[in-house]
């Protein structure tokens, strides 16, 4: 006689079990306190050769010239193991190299890069018109960085969702610590099968992550889902401008090297993000690339090693790093630890992919192919 078929609510039971065993295994206590560098070098070395396999799977001799729709469907299919092992590789790396919100934002003369950082979530806030007390969802909120910003900033309550255990583990670490935890707290799901009922919240933002979501169409219509009657969406979208042509083959490196250095199934034109909003039912009432606007240092500069961009001594570790001598140095330095098994085995690839990420973000944005910021506000109908 056949067992019984397992239930979606057993089977998602399981998936929960199994990836919190796995977080304990790979970064053991490192979430608790350590950050950075320190928690890199703290990861167990079979775990994270696990990672490192399940997530290069996708990309290990599959360059653009021999890729094929078929590659591309895999990739969308595993979009959430992909994306969860991208962060369990990729988060103390972004801590370490950049900050607590992963993301990128404009520029002003003399504007400290932390400043810069906030100012960028304070304006989507803004656009939003968030306002005191309004319940708020957070979609693929990473450490926690923006959602401690949005609270401080509008006095919001934030749900922050997130498909990684790991960060989930530092991000309420966070907030417990700027004393945020009565206006934030987080969520263990999946954003395109949200663990939410309809018409529950007032608002819903995204920064640089619905680009994760293997149909943009699916993800929003899910966000439209759980609004409320009336409330609205901001998404700050990671999408390929006009000027992208994918019969250019050195196009299509830059596209798949951002898509292999940041964990991306998918990404799409301007036209099928705004498409997909339409689609999902929103009314648009913003709809503009901020990378467009004539900012005098480019929203890539951190990136660039360009020292033309360095605006106090304070950016010059900043720039120094994302230099080819400095990328060099980590290179051999990371390898060197990896040879003495201090560093677990990964360590340098996946270093290496984000430094190629950064790379094709950096030609990307200079050739006008690629954008980090395309700004949507779209309203639910009131019933």
């Amino acid at each position: 006689m056949s067992a019984p078929a397992r239930t979606t609510t057993q089977l998602e039971k399981e998936d929960r079990e199994r990836d919190a065993a796995f977080k304990d295994a790979l970064h053991g206590k490192t979430g608790e306190g350590r950050k950075g560098f320190v928690a890199m070098m703290g990861k167990d070395h079979a775990a994270q050769k696990e990672a490192v396999d399940e997530y290069f799977k996708h990309w290990d001799n599959k360059g653009s010239a021999t890729e094929t729709e078929e590659t591309r469907k895999a990739r969308r299919d595993e979009y959430a193991t992909l994306t969860r092992h991208y962060y369990n590789l990729a988060t103390d790396l972004y801590e370490y190299g950049w900050s607590q919100s992963f993301h990128f934002c404009r520029f002003s003369k003399g504007e400290p890069f932390r400043q810069a950082l906030a100012r960028h979530e304070h304006y989507l806030a803004l656009k939003m018109n968030l306002q005191e007390d309004m319940k708020v969802l957070d979609v693929g909120c990473g450490v926690g960085g923006p959602a401690r910003e949005i609270v401080k900033f509008s006095g919001v309550d934030v749900v922050g969702l997130n498909n990684n255990d790991y960060q989930i583990e530092r991000a309420t670490k966070y907030a417990k610590q700027e004393k945020l935890d009565h206006k934030l707290t987080f969520t263990k799901g999946d954003f395109m099968q949200m663990p939410y009922p309809d018409n529950s919240f007032d608002a819903v933002y995204a920064i640089e992550a619905t680009v994760h979501a293997p149909s943009l169409e699916g993800i929003y219509t899910e966000i439209h889902r759980v609004l409320k009657p009336g409330g609205v969406f901001g998404v700050y979208e990671w999408l390929m401008k006009d000027a992208y042509d994918n019969d250019n083959p050195q196009h299509r490196e830059i596209r798949l090297g951002i898509e292999q250095g940041d964990g991306i199934s998918n990404m799409e034109p301007i036209p099928v993000a705004i498409a997909a909003m339409k689609a999902a039912g929103f009314e648009m009432e913003v709809s503009e690339d901020m990378a467009d606007r004539p900012d005098e240092y480019p929203w890539y500069w951190p990136l660039s090693g360009e020292l033309k961009y360095m605006q106090s001594i304070w950016d010059f570790p900043t720039l120094v790093r994302m230099t080819h001598v400095g990328r060099g140095l980590v290179h051999r330095f990371v390898g060197a630890l990896e040879m003495i098994r201090f560093a677990p085995r990964g360590t340098q690839k996946t270093a290496d992919s984000l430094a190629l990420a950064a790379d094709c973000l950096v030609a990307g944005g200079k050739q006008k192919l690629f954008t980090p910021m395309y700004l949507m506000v779209g309203r639910k109908a009131k019933a």
